[in-house]
């Protein structure tokens, strides 16, 4: 799973994206050893900490957004694109690609727009600021 992860993630962004995939190899070895070493309790640690935060996201996108998570529009995006565009974020904070950056601003004000537009009009927007069929 790491290695189509990291495959992925190269093709689709190569610098930032072999960054990420030298981190999930690593991460991945230590899971390894962790399992080895430790198991059951570093498995039962790892399954905690993995429902806790699949909680905190769902809590967070009610309570701040006030909009469903993206993973209830789009599983691939949820599961495997996510977890590049946190990554990119982080590599933007540190001035990686600006004008990718402020491109992808752009777009991102364009949808907030859409879902303010949405909301206010009849409340039927999606969580991606589309609006839902029927």
């Amino acid at each position: 799973v790491c290695l189509a992860y990291c495959t992925l993630y190269v093709l689709l962004e190569p610098v930032a994206g072999t960054a990420l995939a030298l981190l999930l190899l690593f991460f991945t070895a230590y899971a390894n050893h962790l399992t080895t070493y430790y198991n059951p309790t570093a498995t039962y640690y790892a399954i905690g900490i993995n429902i806790a935060s699949w909680i905190a996201q769902f809590i967070g996108h009610g309570v701040f957004e006030g909009r469903a998570p993206a993973l209830l529009d789009n599983l691939y995006q949820a599961l495997f694109l996510a977890p590049l565009f946190v990554w990119l974020e982080f590599l933007f904070m540190l001035g990686y690609r600006a004008d990718l950056k402020s491109r992808l601003d752009k777009y991102v004000e364009e949808d907030i727009r859409k879902f303010r537009e949405g909301k206010k009009g009849d409340g039927k927007a999606g969580a991606n600021g589309h609006a839902k069929n029927g």
